[in-house]
């Protein structure tokens, strides 16, 4: 079957377009396992970018795993760092383009185990730039490892007999962590499984762009996600996962906002 044209895709009499595509995503095939949220997540950060009318000046730092192509799909500028480091190269990027709008985009793995350091300090410093965190709780690209954000009992390529608080700790929870920094303007986690969480999530990520915008700090946003490949499950069962499982060890909500009209909240 060929794909649809321009012409197949206009609404036909008595037909009214309520939802389309917007020229900061990319149109290309996928490369990410069936039920995967990273998907979703590039369609809320592509519409962010095209409302707030800042896709021209945008830069984008990715670094390594399951979003190491992102900027493939993203019709922005890119830059790829090395794993864990997005943050760091994102300081660069933003402190030599001043008048750029620069976001990374980082699984749990990068942005929470390699790189702890490069992340923590650049919230701590307060860089205007916005960091898009995807927890699944496992490293994806790599072939399923315990992440930093792995629950305990999850039995991963590395915890055969699930994360054990002796051996391993505990899930670090990030949001919680970083929204105790004074460098950081806006915090927040938030979830992909249903409508109602995504709709949430868009105005997280928002939020999370203006402060940077704004020049009040440090942006960043949580998505919690599946892994249908790795957790070993189909995309429904990964969904109620999300809600049974993740939600409860992550809880959601807004942990700082001092946002233009936010809530001045702390943690």
């Amino acid at each position: 079957m060929n794909a649809p044209t321009a012409e197949d895709l206009r609404p036909r009499e008595g037909e009214e377009l309520v939802f389309d595509t917007n020229p900061v995503l990319n149109e290309r095939v996928t490369h990410y396992c069936p039920g995967c949220h990273h998907g979703i997540a590039h369609r809320l950060v592509s519409e962010v970018l095209n409302e707030l009318g800042v896709a021209p000046r945008t830069i984008l730092v990715a670094a390594v795993g399951c979003a190491t192509f992102t900027y493939d799909y993203f019709n922005v500028d890119s830059v790829e760092a090395p794993h864990g480091r997005a943050c760091a190269v994102a300081t660069g990027v933003r402190r030599a383009r001043p008048e750029a709008v620069v976001f990374t985009y980082q699984g749990d793995g990068d942005m929470a185990a390699i790189g702890t350091g490069e992340s923590i300090h650049a919230a701590n410093r307060g860089e205007r730039i916005t960091a898009v965190f995807v927890n699944n709780t496992v490293y994806g690209m790599t072939g399923g490892q315990m992440a930093p954000t792995t629950l305990l009992g999850q039995k991963t390529t590395t915890t055969v007999q699930g994360r054990n608080m002796g051996n391993e700790g505990g899930p670090i929870r990030f949001c919680e962590l970083l929204a105790q920094l004074d460098g950081v303007a806006y915090a927040a986690r938030c979830a992909l499984d249903t409508v109602k969480h995504v709709r949430e999530a868009k105005r997280a990520l928002r939020k999370a762009f203006e402060v940077q915008i704004d020049g009040l700090g440090f942006g960043f946003v949580e998505f919690l996600s599946g892994c249908p490949t790795n957790w070993h499950m189909d995309p429904i069962a990964a969904n109620k996962r999300i809600a049974e499982v993740m939600i409860p060890a992550f809880p959601l909500g807004v942990f700082k906002d001092r946002s233009k009209g936010g809530e001045a909240k702390d943690a």
